[in-house]
């Protein structure tokens, strides 16, 4: 999380730094497939890290497909992105949960 989170700060920040590119890399790789794993938890952890490293593969590809469609390619604004889904990806499994504990409360 550190490795991933210095190296979104140092992209976001457009910081000057010899390891922005393996961190940031690493964000755009760990982010994305941990936000994914966590809502694949009825599956063994072989296949849950599988589908998850090529859902972030996904993600990324997706991200950067829709920013040179669109014309607004920039590094900053991928991190900025890929961060933003990954943050919804990791909160839906804690609100579907949430329901699920309310809705279990409310029947009889």
């Amino acid at each position: 999380m550190g490795v991933g989170g210095v190296g979104a700060v140092l992209a976001i920040a457009d910081i000057a730094s010899p390891v922005r590119a393996p961190f940031t890399f690493f964000f755009l790789l760990a982010a994305p497939a941990a936000a994914l794993a966590g809502g694949l938890r009825s599956l063994d952890p072989l296949s849950r890290a599988v589908v998850a490293a090529g859902g972030a593969i996904v993600i990324d590809l997706l991200v950067a497909q829709s920013m040179l469609a669109l014309h607004m390619w920039s590094v900053r604004g991928g991190v900025a992105v890929v961060a933003a889904l990954s943050a919804a990806l990791f909160l839906l499994p804690l609100l579907r949960r949430s329901f699920t504990r309310a809705e279990r409360r409310r029947t009889p």
